[in-house]
């Protein structure tokens, strides 16, 4: 399976194209909107989010809903755009890169003096592509009764201690959340934060946790280092602008902990087989899914665009300069979340697909459902 998005964050609008995907699958377009109107949430946001109402363009690869086996091409139409591809705007030439974004490093590499042609690609707004393909590849795996959820366990300084039981827990504990937290006194902390920051002209970072649930033992590989899932899918989360660390299972904390405490040990029911009475690998031991639940987290840095610009240096004269003032979010962790969680599914989607087949659903199910009877029947 292979992923391509193209657009500009104020062109035409957003295009990602999906190659690779089974043939067979009933993909509703209202779910993949349910998870744009998600990325557009959360406490903390910009003025974008009020222009903008993304809904997506189902353009190929279906006919009646259901899979073609060709590749998926969607389109999210921008309302809020300025550039075209044909026409020359009138937009003056930006020439103070912003730090912490791609601008300097971006005019650099293409020895560009207008940042506008840097910025417009490596906006954030390019993730709206890929929530549509991860929305896909969450309505395939679902069909095997995997599910992904993720929530913030920390925003600036306040962070929570509560941890879940299981996916339906903390469905159930985001729904209503503006934050999309599962502990109500840390998130009333972190709204204050927010608050806070906003006063200060200043921004925020945060943790996101991501959990994968139901996901079968022996997806991905440790033959080779590109298929091991781990490998797969913190290459996928780095992706994300913003996101500077990613965790899988303890993480960090193993550094801190003997190995005769830290690692999950095993053991044999005569019912359930092999069990772990912890899971502090997060699901994936040699690059390979345990059949526990795959655990994630990401650190995203505070927002790059302040509202109290930074200082810069124009890239024409090589004067000092303050970085030029752009709509900015104050915290977009909420959407952050949906990224991750899509940027996790997609990860996890290669790996099944390469393990079961990718050319249509019948027979990705039966080689699904024989993997699982042999290992009940072996193990």
């Amino acid at each position: 399976m292979r992923i391509l998005t193209a657009g500009e964050s104020h062109g035409e609008g957003n295009l990602v194209i999906l190659e690779g995907f089974p043939k067979g699958v009933k993909i509703e377009s209202s779910f993949i909107n349910s998870e744009l109107k998600r990325r557009m949430s959360g406490a903390g946001r910009g003025q974008r989010m009020s222009i903008e109402s993304d809904k997506v363009r189902i353009l190929s690869g279906l006919r009646n809903k259901i899979t073609l086996g060709s590749p998926i091409a969607m389109m999210v139409d921008n309302k809020d755009k300025s550039i075209s591809t044909q026409e020359k705007d009138s937009l003056i030439k930006l020439c103070v890169p912003r730090p912490s974004h791609a601008d300097l490093a971006g005019a650099l590499k293409y020895q560009e003096t207008d940042i506008r042609n840097i910025l417009e690609r490596s906006s954030a707004r390019e993730t709206v592509s890929r929530v549509c393909a991860g929305a896909v590849c969450k309505q395939f795996l679902s069909l095997f009764g995997i599910s992904a959820a993720s929530f913030v366990v920390s925003l600036g300084t306040v962070a929570s201690s509560k941890k879940p039981k299981n996916i339906t827990e903390i469905l159930s504990k985001t729904k209503s959340s503006k934050l999309n937290c599962i502990d109500r006194a840390a998130e009333r902390a972190m709204l204050d934060e927010i608050e806070s920051a906003k006063r200060s002209k200043d921004t925020l970072g945060g943790v996101i946790e991501i959990w994968l649930g139901n996901v079968p033992a022996g997806l991905g590989s440790f033959m080779h280092f590109d298929k091991r899932l781990d490998s797969r899918l913190a290459a996928n989360l780095m992706s994300i602008p913003a996101i500077k660390g990613v965790e899988v299972g303890l993480g960090f904390e193993y550094a801190k902990q003997r190995g005769s405490v830290s690692h999950d040990a095993i053991y044999y029911d005569a019912k359930k087989g092999f069990i772990r009475k912890t899971n502090n690998s997060g699901g994936i031991e040699g690059g390979v899914s345990t059949g526990l639940p795959i655990v994630l987290r990401v650190a995203m840095k505070p927002i790059a665009t302040l509202s109290e610009p930074l200082d810069s240096v124009n890239l024409i004269n090589k004067r000092s300069q303050k970085a030029p003032l752009v709509r900015s979010d104050i915290s977009a962790l909420t959407a952050c979340s949906v990224i991750s969680e899509t940027m996790a599914v997609i990860a996890v989607t290669e790996s099944f697909l390469e393990k079961f087949g990718c050319d249509n659903l019948p027979e990705i199910k039966a080689n699904y459902n024989n993997y699982r009877r042999s290992l009940k029947n072996k193990f």
